[in-house]
């Protein structure tokens, strides 16, 4: 019966080494491990003891043993699941696990019929294996987040738990029908060999043809003490001349402090083969590695800490693009309208001319008509450091709906005179650390494909204000300081960072995911059309600096989508380019205010309008829900252009 057992269980393995993949050597080993640990432990609950309270007389009916000892096994085995790893491993587990008491009940039938008890073995192994593939072939974090792909990872964990269910009630059905009844007879030990070798002969093949062979653990981030001294920049001249030069030389110093402190360690992990990668924005390197390099790169005398740089596991087929299915507007959008930015085209005559504005999030749709004009161009306005595409794409449309409500054309962007530039740092609306980073090197110096951004940066191609739909919570490798120099580095250089509030409202102290808390971020909150904040917008206060600084229209907001089309989305994610468009505007219309943080900041907070919050709410104060308040456009750019 061992043997069956080994077959079932096998079986039950083969759909998720198709739908699953592998992380590190040490959280494979671990899983292993629980796997074996809880399948000792159904030996014990499911063992000899267990089948013989369903065994009455010398020989007990099979109904007893596969139906109602089936039934019993399976809501042990139900409770058992229950406890098996995070909770993303145990959903599965709690669908897998229970039709397998009915396997179990079939196998002791048989082997009573031939004359002993099974004994613990077959529970051992049928529920070792069986917990085995979600255990070790899928992220429990990676289940547990709201992705926004309706083909990611919690689409193929349902197909391999579905799967998987179906293939143990097939095993249920066919060993009860096989082996309980005594006519059929207990197979022989070589049939039942012959049959796990076939399987584990199916499970390798199936692993290394269709599924995704190989470990995919995640990377570390190792960030170093020494971080750039920015302080005593020449103040340069007013605009864009002064910008580029206060970005040159902070580029300078980075990377000259980078290559200062990092070469033993560049040096040592190389040697190591651990593949290492050199951050300056933040004077870091990624590298591969596992707890055990975690805590020998801990110890370093030249090291601050040591973040888990989040990997997502490939999946077996790419999640279809994300398609916009809404006509265009017929005129500006009610979002535009409310903060006035309308009313700059039409009486100000301001459109974002010459202005460049940098986004980072899940990509662009470079073609979507809306979008595709204002292109900067040039072979230094994209990057993709997850596939390296040559040409803005967006997958998931995040990124190209957020882009739109910037700069976009046809009434949905605040700025569409303005142009763009683009980098991807969120798959499958995951991020992590480096490429967060990856990102903002980018936007500080852009550089060519396949250029080195510590020696082929141009920061004299830097965007001047950047929009940025994101936050890195703990889940993704970020600790709170994770990247403030980075933050700080683009404030030193002039480049105004805009970043989202997050959508954890309405809970006070909800802004703690970097960077929104940090004080040299514009940080926006969302409203809805009657000027009241969201249920949803994070709120105040925060450590440092009240937070958000302002709001903006992020309820029921239209902008452009994926292929052509256009989409309604809420959040804090769509406030905030709303922000980076006024400040397109505001520079546009006085170019002497670029890289002038501090008054841009000014005449932003000045001049924005009341906005409410829900009753009952307080949170500290006001300030500490909507900030200064609306933002206005219209208001914002008459202050910028009378200086």
């Amino acid at each position: 019966m061992t043997l069956l057992a080994v077959a079932a269980g096998l079986a039950m393995l083969l759909p998720w080494v198709w739908v699953g993949a592998l992380g590190g050597a040490l959280e494979t080993l671990l899983a292993g491990l629980a796997a074996a640990a809880f399948g000792m432990l159904g030996g014990v609950l499911l063992g000899p003891g267990f089948w013989a309270a369903f065994a009455a007389g010398p020989t007990p009916r099979p109904v007893q043993l596969v139906l109602l000892g089936g039934l019993v096994a399976g809501v042990t085995l139900t409770m058992l699941a229950a406890g098996a790893g995070q909770s993303g491993a145990q959903l599965p587990g709690l669908v897998l696990l229970p039709p397998l008491g009915f396997v179990l009940g079939a196998l002791e039938a048989a082997a009573r019929h031939a004359g002993r008890p099974a004994g613990a073995a077959p529970a051992r192994w049928l529920v070792g294996l069986a917990l085995a593939g979600p255990l070790a072939f899928t992220d429990p974090e990676e289940i547990t987040l709201l992705l926004a792909s309706s083909r990611d990872v919690p689409f193929w964990v349902a197909v391999g738990t579905g799967t998987a269910f179906a293939v143990a009630v097939l095993l249920a059905v066919g060993y009860a029908v096989l082996l309980a009844r005594r006519r059929a007879g207990t197979p022989r030990r070589g049939v039942a060999g012959l049959a796990a070798v076939a399987l584990l002969a199916a499970v390798a093949v199936v692993y290394v043809v269709p599924g995704q062979p190989g470990l995919y653990g995640e990377r570390l981030l190792v960030v170093l003490r020494e971080q750039a001294d920015l302080s005593g920049l020449p103040a340069g001249a007013p605009g864009r001349a002064g910008r580029d030069a206060r970005a040159a030389e902070v580029y300078r110093r980075l990377v000259a402090t980078a290559d200062r402190t990092q070469g033993d360690l560049r040096r040592t992990l190389t040697r190591l083969r651990l593949n290492p990668t050199p951050y300056y924005l933040v004077n870091a390197i990624s590298t591969d590695g596992g707890p055990g390099v975690r805590a020998w790169l801990s110890d370093r005398p030249e090291v601050a800490r040591v973040l888990v740089d989040q990997r997502p596991r490939p999946l077996p087929a790419a999640a279809p693009p994300a398609r916009g299915d809404t006509p265009a507007p017929t005129g500006p959008t009610w979002n535009v309208s409310l903060i006035g930015a309308d009313r700059v085209w039409s009486e100000l005559g301001v459109t974002g001319a010459g202005v460049v504005v940098g986004s980072s999030d899940s990509g662009v749709d470079g073609r979507h008509p809306a979008l595709a004009p204002g292109f900067r161009g040039g072979d230094d306005s994209w990057y993709d450091p997850w596939e390296h595409r040559r040409t803005p794409a967006d997958r998931g449309g995040h990124g190209t709906h957020t882009l739109g409500s910037a700069v976009g054309r046809d009434g949905i962007g605040v700025a569409p005179g303005a142009s763009w530039v683009g980098c991807v740092n969120l798959d499958r609306n995951l991020g992590s650390p480096a490429r967060y980073l990856d990102c903002l090197q980018f936007m500080l110096a852009p550089f060519p494909p396949g250029g080195n951004p510590l020696t082929d940066g141009r920061p004299q191609r830097a965007p001047d204000v950047l929009t940025n739909s994101w936050g890195c919570p703990p889940l993704e490798g970020c600790d709170p300081g994770a990247l403030r120099p980075a933050t700080a580095a683009l404030a030193a250089a002039g480049i105004l960072v805009v970043a989202a509030a997050g959508n954890t409202g309405p809970y006070c102290g909800s802004i703690v995911d970097p960077p929104a808390p940090y004080p040299d971020v514009l940080t926006v909150g969302a409203v809805d059309r009657a000027r009241r904040l969201t249920e949803f917008s994070s709120r105040g206060p925060t450590g440092e600096a009240p937070k958000p600084d302002l709001v903006a229209p992020g309820a029921a907001v239209p902008s452009a989508f994926p292929g052509g089309g256009y989409a309604t989305l809420d959040g804090t994610s769509m406030a905030t380019p709303q922000v980076a468009g006024v400040v397109a505007l505001m520079w546009s219309a006085n170019p002497a205010l670029v890289g002038d943080l501090a008054r841009t900041r000014r005449i932003l907070t000045e001049t924005a309008t009341p906005a409410t919050a829900p009753a009952g709410t307080t949170c500290g104060g006001t300030r500490d829900l909507v900030g200064a308040g609306l933002v206005d456009a219209y208001a914002a750019v008459r202050a910028a252009r009378n200086g």
